[in-house]
């Protein structure tokens, strides 16, 4: 956003912050949020790059495909384990891990 309109706003009372001021979360649950969208995010690049379908994963995971898309989309009821265990189907190494865990925020 341009900083006189950031400005303009603010002198009308507008705040500007991050999901981290908007929700109060503290830093460790910030660090979880994180965590969890790089791994699921990390599940849907790792697919398409092995060019599989959401229901191929499933299957290799004996999984449904509605579970897998659920993973992509990070959404709460996904475990992690479910996340590492679909990459691991996939045949990320624990390279491929550390290099998800340590990259920047999707």
């Amino acid at each position: 956003m341009e900083r006189a309109k950031r400005k303009r706003l603010e002198a009308k009372g507008w705040r500007f912050g991050d999901a981290e001021d908007f929700l109060g979360l503290s830093a460790e649950e910030t660090a979880y949020v994180d965590l969890r969208l790089k791994l699921s995010d990390g599940v849907r690049q790792f697919r398409r790059r092995k060019h599989l379908t959401q229901a191929q994963l499933a299957e290799l995971m004996g999984s449904s495909q509605s579970r897998v898309a659920k993973a992509e989309a990070a959404e709460s009821s996904v475990s992690l384990d479910l996340l590492i265990r679909s990459l691991l189907a996939m045949g990320a190494s624990s390279e491929d891990l550390a290099r998800l865990i340590s990259s920047s925020p999707p």
